[in-house]
């Protein structure tokens, strides 16, 4: 009898239970453990690649340059083809431009995590993407959940754009400025959508960890060293919420400045499972380049992910790879999928495409211009058709090359 009392007691120590949801042993959570990453007892390392794009619209994924953030986009397409005809756009859009046989397809390369920007608004009922009330955040996590489950893939939830804008620039899809740090409601709302998205996955292994805010505190802005006072006590005050709910998940802090400067943050084990973030655009493919990453994993025994990191040349993607893995600092490459190169799978450009980049860098900025710079509506219709077609993973062109620059494949056997 006391042999099975003790047995009993071993098995609820193994389990681990959010508020109302099923308990799910511990064990199949990735874990902290000093500077690295542990599952079932063994080292993970994170190699993968982000779904940008998909439910955070950019414009030079599209071709556009000028016309660059979510909102600005979704506002020249209307210009272009009408509000109904837009909003259609975006709903087919969500659905073909990530489905179960690209997930199929980044499991096949080796890669073992997946990283999903994705906008605030898509859990709200604000105007985003085709819907206004009844968003749906959770049905496509949920879909990516499901299917990186079937894979045996790990997902990074990745707040890319939240309540007022965290980072001041278009890839947040603010207002210029990161608002954010001034404003009590947006600070709130942050909050509370964090807690609605840590209730609904908290007993969920599939999920490696809550990338809580994408790139804050841009480096154009004369007060940013006070804005960077600010963003360690939001970190605490939103994993203090998380944690009333789910007690299992890694919640991962990216730093400000593009996630480069790590020197604001002061108490780096307020919560007993952090991880750093560090992002990464060019320079040298070196240790050296990166020491203050490396310093900072170091000073403070705890994880260093580079959440983003790509466009360069195959060369230097391999290298840098090396970098990252020789100094324990795993990758998600920056995108999936995009009009052009530089992504494990790229678009086509559809016909006529080249009328709507053109509208997209027209001025616009009265109606005059609207009605002037506008092309062929019908023309336009079509060609925005086409891309919905060539996004299917089945039209796209696997970029091997670069796959295999990114060191993922099962079966690599060098060092």
């Amino acid at each position: 009898m006391i042999k099975r009392i003790l047995l009993l007691g071993s098995a609820v120590l193994l389990l681990s239970c959010s508020t109302g949801k099923e308990c799910v042993p511990v064990e199949d959570f990735i874990r902290i453990d000093g500077p690295g990453l542990i599952l079932h007892g063994e080292p993970f390392f994170i190699k993968g690649t982000n779904l940008g794009n998909w439910l955070n619209p950019e414009g030079y994924m599209f071709g556009f340059r000028k016309t660059n953030s979510a909102g600005w986009i979704d506002k020249m397409f209307r210009e272009l083809v009408g509000p109904e005809a837009a909003a259609e756009f975006w709903r087919t859009f969500k659905d073909r431009y990530i489905t179960r046989d690209d997930i199929v397809f980044i499991a096949s390369t080796g890669a073992n995590t997946i990283r999903l920007p994705f906008h605030y608004k898509l859990f709200t009922d604000e105007d985003y993407m085709g819907l206004t009330v009844n968003q749906d955040g959770f049905d496509r996590i949920d879909s990516v959940v499901n299917w990186c489950r079937e894979q045996g893939l790990y997902l990074i939830l990745d707040m890319h754009d939240a309540p007022g804008g965290q980072t001041g620039d278009n890839i947040d899809d603010s207002h210029g400025y990161p608002w954010l740090f001034e404003s009590e409601t947006s600070q709130q709302l942050f909050c509370d959508i964090w807690v609605k998205i840590a209730q609904r996955y908290g007993n969920e292994p599939v999920i490696l960890g809550y990338d809580l805010l994408n790139e804050p505190i841009a480096p154009y802005f004369s007060n940013k060293d006070s804005l960077n006072t600010l963003l360690e006590p939001l970190y605490k005050r939103v994993v203090a919420e998380i944690r009333k709910v789910d007690t299992n998940h890694i919640v991962i802090l990216g730093a400000p400045q593009w996630n480069s400067n790590f020197d604001p943050f002061t108490d780096w084990k307020f919560d007993d499972r952090i991880m750093y973030s560090c992002h990464r655009y060019g320079g040298e493919a070196t240790a050296e380049a990166i020491t203050h990453f490396i310093d900072f994993r170091d000073k403070t025994s705890l994880p260093m992910y580079m959440g983003e990191i790509g466009h360069n040349t195959l060369e230097w993607m391999e290298a840098f790879c090396k970098v990252m893995e020789d100094n324990n600092i795993g990758y998600t490459f920056w995108p999936y999928k995009k009009m052009g190169g530089s992504c494990f799978v790229s678009i086509g450009t559809p016909e006529n495409w080249d009328q709507v980049i053109a509208f997209s860098e027209a001025p616009r900025d009265t109606y005059t211009a609207i009605r002037e710079a506008r092309p062929d509506r019908e023309l336009s219709r079509r060609a925005m058709e086409s891309l919905l077609e060539m996004c299917l993973f089945e039209n796209c062109s696997i970029e091997k090359d670069y796959i295999r620059a990114l060191r993922l494949e099962k079966e690599r056997t060098d060092n």
